[in-house]
């Protein structure tokens, strides 16, 4: 029984440490993702990603190949897509070019209010008015919410700042 003590003891202080090590990883972890939907990531989804979460697009109106049209429930999503004027005028690794730069959700009917989604409260969101709109912005992790007559209109989710200066490196 003596030789039990020493050892829970030890289980113990070993547990504690691994614990200690992921709450300070994940605490501490300076990643910052990019506001993502559905599984579509900015920055790192393509066009193939895109298609294979939400299926076949809308068809295209002439003149637009760098963005995507769906039909969901609830609304439209348009995904716009980098081109190489914009990697290149941001200064981006050539490889992002063709990845989702942003995710546009257009609500229909949404009974969401600032109030009910407690963007109010949240210290991190920016609100504008801006000509009968009240927009909520939080550009470090890339969200946009635009509310017309106090209903959520759309959603948008774009790089996070951290993660479009990281990329310009």
């Amino acid at each position: 029984m003596t030789n039990l003590i020493p050892f829970a003891c030890h289980a113990r202080r070993v547990t504690i440490t691994v614990a200690a090590v992921f709450a300070a990883l994940f605490i501490f972890s300076p990643i910052t993702q990019a506001g993502s939907w559905n599984g579509i990531e900015p920055l790192k989804s393509r066009r193939a990603d895109v298609e294979r979460v939400l299926g076949r697009p809308l068809p295209q109106e002439a003149g637009s190949p760098s963005t995507l049209r769906f039909k969901v429930a609830g609304g439209l999503v348009t995904i716009f897509f980098t081109d190489a004027r914009f990697v290149k005028n941001k200064k981006l690794p050539a490889e992002l070019e063709g990845t989702v730069l942003e995710i546009v959700l257009q609500h229909e009917n949404s009974s969401d209010t600032p109030e009910s989604m407690g963007l109010p409260a949240k210290h991190e969101f920016k609100r504008d008015d801006l000509h009968g709109a009240i927009i909520y912005s939080n550009l470090r992790d890339g969200i946009v919410y635009t509310f017309i007559n106090n209903r959520l209109k759309t959603t948008r989710y774009s790089p996070s700042i951290r993660e479009l200066s990281r990329a310009q490196r």
